[in-house]
């Protein structure tokens, strides 16, 4: 061979290692290391991949779109696997429920009728409502759980000022909350429309009251209410931290305020993943939370005071992505959640303030926390 073909030869030599070393060969970047704080925040065999956990955890607090995220616990088979606070929060911080406290309230009236006290499908016993001819005496107990009362409601509505829980909360009604939800006439025929209305959590937490004492005294009703409360249901859980409000007239305000730490929110997650038991005792019957987190007739996102991760009435998409169907959850104002996942044995609490219409972001991280223990599931 000619020497004076070597110089045109040599880069056609050149040419395949030349083409490995293109773009589409490039490795990819290492992920960036991780704070002290959010691998400390997950134990040491956490049941899926350490350093995925704490990823997907750090994602919850690191990146703007899940601000402002201020707690977060995992447990897995009944342990806590990873929790983390942002600063200034910690672990006997009480965090305020918002509509989580919904949930509460359902199982207060699953307890009431466990007792024989009230009954699901008989008319709810409002006094208001039963004088002859009155509509809303056809209104169930049942309705007023899957939220498909009938009655007149707004929920964040504009101006804001004019909603109907922000009016019964903190405007004309809040002396006398349950009276001004039970005064609202009915707008469809009970039973035949959906509607979210923290007043009908309202309702509920007045027939608990008055299922329990015939007196109107407010301190009275304070005081049975939350009695039974602490007695049938926060003490076995070990839910020491929590409070309950109540307004002018005694009335558990229990579809918006109570107030919780991260780690009680979770044990009350854990008591509906365990079907209404804790420690091998049965609080309430099994029948009863999988009538919660069952779907209701109109709304199949929705059981009664409880959400389910199934899309929403003319939606497609789950509302926490990674996680499978049977998983439910409660879900409070400015992005307070408890999603529970019974498949993977999981729950997963988050607290913080995150703009209502923005929570897509949040609700994707933490489906991605269940994701990991998806693996044969």
């Amino acid at each position: 061979m000619s020497t004076r073909r070597l110089p045109f030869i040599l880069p056609l030599l050149a040419l395949p290692s030349l083409i490995a070393c293109g773009p589409q060969q490039t490795a990819q970047e290492p992920p960036p290391p991780l704070a002290p704080a959010a691998m400390n925040a997950v134990i040491k065999t956490p049941g899926v991949p350490r350093e995925a956990l704490a990823r997907a955890v750090d994602k919850l607090f690191s990146t703007p779109e899940t601000a402002e995220t201020r707690a977060v616990v995992v447990l897995h088979d009944g342990q806590i696997v990873a929790e983390r606070y942002a600063s200034g929060y910690h672990e006997n911080t009480r965090f305020v429920s918002w509509s989580m406290a919904k949930t509460i309230t359902g199982v207060l009236i699953g307890l009431l009728v466990a007792d024989g006290r009230l009954r699901l499908d008989e008319s709810a016993p409002v006094p208001a409502w039963q004088r002859p001819g009155d509509p809303r005496g056809e209104i169930t107990l049942r309705q007023l759980l899957q939220m498909r009362s009938g009655l007149r409601h707004t929920e964040a509505g504009e101006p804001v000022y004019e909603s109907d829980e922000v009016r019964m909360l903190f405007l004309d009604g809040r002396d006398a909350m349950a009276s001004h939800a039970e005064a609202q006439p009915l707008e469809a025929e009970p039973g035949r429309k959906w509607e979210y209305s923290s007043a009908t959590t309202v309702i509920l937490a007045d027939l608990a009251a008055r299922t329990l004492t015939p007196s109107n005294d407010p301190a009275e009703r304070r005081k049975v209410v939350n009695d039974y409360l602490r007695s049938r249901l926060f003490e076995p859980l070990g839910m020491k931290s929590i409070v309950p409000e109540y307004d002018a007239a005694g009335t558990l305000i229990g579809g918006s305020l109570m107030h919780a730490t991260a780690r009680d929110w979770a044990r009350f997650g854990e008591f509906l993943r365990n079907k209404g038991s804790v420690g091998g005792a049965q609080l309430v019957p099994p029948g009863w939370i999988e009538f919660m987190t069952t779907a209701n007739p109109r709304n199949r996102g929705y059981g009664a005071q409880i959400w389910l991760n199934r899309p929403q009435p003319g939606e497609q998409e789950v509302p926490f992505p990674g996680a499978p169907r049977s998983a439910f959850s409660l879900n409070g104002h400015l992005g307070q959640f408890v999603l529970v996942s019974p498949a993977q044995n999981l729950t997963v609490v988050r607290l913080g303030r995150t703009l209502d219409g923005s929570h897509n972001p949040v609700k994707t991280a933490m489906g991605q926390i269940v994701r990991l223990y998806s693996s044969g599931k």
